[in-house]
């Protein structure tokens, strides 16, 4: 069984406080999708209402086309893995398996088959006499994911369910909830405010902010062409640099940028149906390249290395005191007070009105 989740025009307020306004999304059988944003923006009110743990004020919530927001959670066809794991403390591991199962009349033998085929997707057969005392904390989240899953159910939420764990066991149960998918082909919905999380999981990605949605696209699309500065900056580690344009003039269809402390930066982005006022000039750290002194687009002074490894973030300032970050190579020698020169690669480069919205190269935009 799967799902397909139609959300038209809901709106969820708490007191006088707005939390979702006339949003709407459709979310087609198999996806996976993931609802990524800030604290605050709705996004785990948004899945708590596709639950039944929340009630809906206004707007209608579908799946596979009839209306489930009227109905009890149990009544739904979809199941929930939270953050908190919320498992039995006193039952082992196979009756917090069976628990939901027992308490709706399935045959003791069909909940054993499902138990069995879940713990073995899982790999937590070894665990199933054990109390939840006695597990790690990725094995309780394994253990939270195989309740939901014997439930066969038709779509997967999922409320930030990997925040609570170690960065490796995060990766790693990342990596099965991906393999997980790729076995069920179940619909499924995920929470986070983590872009890694999002952008490795999601076959599409719905951005959240300020009680509506900015942008949905597939991780890449997200990516490469932020539909507005809110997108841009929140997805990206480190985050899009952004400078202020001073003034602007098109050459050859396309637009020049002059930014601060005369850097001046031709784009590869058309002229045609651009709005009168450009605002900012937004781009990402890998598309800035750090040269000997003098010889790119403007001096800079570094402020701070960041050594990952793999490769180096360098943080360095403009001469009018704004922060850019580059990236280079791992083995970098450059360090703190050097002075280095930046390269901005223009045909990697994006523009934002004043409204906020994103302008990109190869792109025409209307209205």
């Amino acid at each position: 069984m799967t799902a397909e989740i139609e959300i038209s025009e809901v709106s969820k307020q708490f007191g006088a406080l707005t939390v979702l306004d006339r949003l709407s999304l459709s979310i087609p059988a198999h996806e996976f999708v993931v609802f990524l944003g800030p604290s605050g923006c709705g996004k785990s009110t948004l899945l708590r209402m596709i639950a039944g743990l929340e009630s809906v004020d206004e707007g209608e919530i579908r799946i596979n086309g009839r209306r489930i927001d009227d109905l009890p959670p149990g009544e739904r066809g979809v199941a929930m893995v939270f953050q908190s794991y919320a498992l039995y403390p006193h039952m082992t591991v196979r009756q917090n398996m069976a628990f939901g199962l027992e308490n709706i009349g399935v045959d003791k033998a069909a909940i054993a088959t499902r138990i069995t085929e879940a713990a073995r997707m899982l790999e937590i057969g070894h665990l199933l006499d054990r109390k939840p005392a006695q597990l790690s904390g990725g094995q309780r989240q394994r253990v939270a994911i195989g309740r939901a899953v014997v439930k066969e159910p038709k779509a997967f939420l999922f409320d930030e369910p990997l925040s609570n764990l170690d960065a490796a066991l995060r990766t790693r149960t990342r990596i099965e909830l991906a393999q997980l998918h790729q076995r069920l082909k179940s619909t499924m919905v995920f929470v986070t405010h983590d872009q890694v999380e999002a952008m490795t999981l999601a076959d599409r990605i719905v951005v959240m902010n300020n009680r509506r949605i900015e942008q949905i696209g597939t991780p890449m699309d997200i990516y490469e062409r932020p539909a507005t500065r809110f997108v841009a900056g929140f997805v990206g580690a480190p985050a899009m640099n952004f400078l202020d344009v001073q003034g602007f003039e098109v050459a050859e269809g396309r637009f020049v940028v002059q930014g601060p402390d005369q850097l001046r930066l031709t784009t590869a982005i058309a002229a045609q149906n651009m709005p009168h006022k450009i605002d900012s000039l937004g781009i990402r750290p890998e598309c800035v390249s750090v040269l000997a002194p003098g010889t790119g687009d403007i001096d800079a002074v570094i402020d701070v290395v960041e050594r990952l490894g793999d490769r180096t973030f360098l943080y360095a300032r403009l001469p009018g005191g704004s922060i850019i970050a580059a990236a280079a190579p791992g083995q970098t020698r450059m360090r703190t007070g050097e002075t280095v020169s930046l390269r901005f690669d223009g045909a990697q480069a994006h523009l934002f009105d004043a409204d906020g919205r994103g302008f990109h190269a190869g792109e025409t935009r209307h209205g």
